[in-house]
């Protein structure tokens, strides 16, 4: 049996927000497997368990940049919301946006080798690092070249969205921006949901409609309209626009001679573990260094 350590407990406690021995529970039944005792808590405790998908675990911002038919996001990463707030870094990010929107970079990696003003972007990070005395690091981006329209949408940089869309009312982009932004889609509609997410959900579904002691075909039943409202949940289209939650997202474009092609939400740190100090144990270990 895998030994189930506090620190174990206390990761899936932030991950999940469930009760301290509920937690030690689900490790020890899932073997210590940290998303296997996540998915035994949200059968369990139903989403409750599932806001780490949602929470900020690392410092950053999100910029966009839309010129001439390209969009582009891209997510800058540093190590704590101070800097994240310094103008330095702050201009860093515009400009990486601006050079990715006109070099169009396969990736990451080929962004090193461009230039800011004759210098290359790693001889710039290199030098920002060196004054903000923080580590800085571009960790993802995407661009859009399109001959619609395009729409963003930042939420106090720490959320940003760009769209691409089609229709006469540029309000209309700018609305499913914020709406995505606020409701967190994780595809354009039903069909284009991952496989894997799927999966997960019927996972869950199935766990739940098992411990109900209905027939085999009422579970069934039970599973698949589970799934079918997950999906209606996760999906832009079928989601109820924020402004105005009698009228589905769908029915709002229709309504207003619009259709979205494509979206993309970044969080700032989601997914990146953030590490956190234990300061009186540093000091604690810095004065017993000293007596030695």
């Amino acid at each position: 049996m895998a030994d189930i350590t506090a620190g174990m407990v206390k990761e899936l406690r932030e991950r999940t927000d469930a009760p301290m021995m509920e937690c030690k529970r689900a490790l020890t039944e899932a073997g210590g497997d940290m998303e296997r005792a996540e998915e035994l808590l949200r059968v369990k405790l139903g989403n409750k368990a599932s806001k780490a998908a949602s929470r900020v675990t690392a410092e950053g911002v999100v910029t966009a940049h839309i010129d001439a038919g390209v969009g582009v996001i891209v997510e800058v990463n540093c190590e704590t919301d101070f800097v994240a707030k310094n103008d330095d870094f702050l201009a860093f990010t515009r400009n990486v946006a601006a050079l990715i929107a006109t070099a169009n970079p396969a990736d990451v990696a080929a962004i090193s080798a461009l230039t800011i003003d004759g210098a290359p972007v790693e001889t710039v990070r290199a030098a920002l690092i060196g004054k903000i005395g923080e580590n800085v690091s571009i960790r993802r981006f995407s661009r859009i070249a399109t001959a619609g329209k395009l729409a963003s949408y930042l939420h106090g940089a720490k959320i940003g969205v760009l769209v691409d869309f089609t229709g006469a009312d540029d309000q209309v982009g700018k609305d499913v921006a914020m709406h995505i932004a606020a409701m967190k889609p994780v595809a354009l509609s039903t069909a284009e949901v991952s496989p894997e997410l799927i999966a997960k959900e019927r996972s869950v579904a199935e766990q739940k409609a098992a411990e109900s002691g209905k027939p085999p075909e009422i579970v069934a039943r039970m599973v698949d309209g589970s799934v079918a409202k997950y999906l209606k949940e996760v999906a832009l289209l079928s989601q109820p626009f924020v402004k105005n939650d009698k009228q589905s997202i769908e029915a709002m474009l229709k309504a207003a001679g619009a259709s979205v092609k494509s979206f993309v939400l970044y969080v700032v740190g989601e997914g990146i573990e953030k590490k956190v100090d234990d300061f009186a144990a540093e000091v604690a270990a810095q004065v017993a260094a000293a007596q030695k």
